[in-house]
């Protein structure tokens, strides 16, 4: 289905059709499936709602053209709320929006406050990985707020399968006792730094994950492959690890009946819950990774 993912990734960068959705009440039912809502109440309601099945929550704030200080207070309101709620949930957060691109410094300094403010809330700040040129900038704040001792435990990163440098990136990260959240890899790249063929991602995913769970420190394994689910489980069965010791996570609206499956065999499960006004492009994202969320959406957008 390469053309098609090439034609959904082509319409997430459509102007015109990005206002009609976002503006519409026909763009927001089609979103509904993958995002929360426009508001902060309503991933709320939705992380307690995930809560009541088991399942532990990361919340992510879309907004890709927020100003930086803007955005940041959006999650200092999310780690309050979820502490005032009792939710079992974390935030998820993108240096970009935080104003990477402009000024590192700049994105450094709100990452150390959210962490701060999560650790004094006893949670938790999951910043993301964007394309591959901003890997080494993101490692570095991660790194550095991570080496901090009153920061230890509440920040912790997301790498990417596909790119050469991840394996070495991972065996630094154990070493420092940083978090991973270990996902395949979302965006287009060059052959000269990421793995072009399904099959040899597929197999630098499970190196990765075996070296994390390995590891003494609680990872996160996001994947919605049956196939790279069931290797990571027979891989802890062999080693002795204790479900308790790890966690799958997927994204809110996506094989529900595989996260509701893992919960009832003892394992822990993280659902990835988005919200905001600018959820146009993550939508399309989804739509382009996944041909049988189109068809889904197809069956069901008239039901009520």
């Amino acid at each position: 289905m390469p053309v098609l993912r090439s034609a959904f990734i082509a319409l997430s960068k459509n102007r015109a059709l990005r206002r009609f959705c976002e503006h519409s009440r026909f763009g927001r039912k089609m979103s509904s499936r993958f995002v929360a809502g426009l508001e902060i109440g309503d991933a709320l309601r939705v992380a307690e709602a995930v809560n009541q099945q088991g399942m532990l929550v990361s919340l992510d704030s879309l907004g890709e053209s927020a100003e930086a200080h803007r955005a940041a207070e959006i999650y200092h309101q999310l780690l309050d709320l979820i502490s005032a709620n009792k939710l079992k949930a974390n935030i998820s957060v993108k240096l970009t929006q935080m104003g990477l691109v402009l000024s590192p410094e700049l994105a450094g300094s709100i990452a150390e406050s959210l962490a701060r403010h999560a650790k004094a809330t006893g949670n938790f700040v999951r910043i993301d990985m964007e394309d591959s040129s901003l890997t080494q900038v993101t490692l570095d704040i991660v790194r550095r707020l991570h080496a901090k001792t009153e920061l230890r435990g509440s920040i912790g990163i997301v790498i990417q399968a596909y790119l050469y440098r991840s394996q070495a990136d991972v065996e630094q990260l154990i070493v420092e006792g940083i978090r991973v959240r270990l996902c395949k890899g979302a965006y287009k790249e060059p052959a000269e730094v990421a793995f072009p063929a399904k099959a040899d991602v597929d197999k630098s995913y499970m190196q990765l994950t075996k070296l994390l769970l390995e590891s003494s420190i609680y990872h996160g394994l996001a994947t919605h492959d049956e196939a790279m689910i069931e290797a990571a489980k027979a891989f802890a069965r062999e080693r002795g690890i204790e479900p308790a010791r790890f966690e799958f996570q997927m994204l809110y609206g996506v094989r529900r009946d595989l996260q509701r499956s893992l919960i009832r065999e003892g394992y822990n499960v993280r659902v990835y819950v988005p919200f905001g006004r600018e959820w146009y492009p993550y939508f399309m994202r989804r739509l382009a990774e996944r041909p049988a969320n189109v068809i889904f959406l197809a069956k069901n957008f008239f039901r009520s």
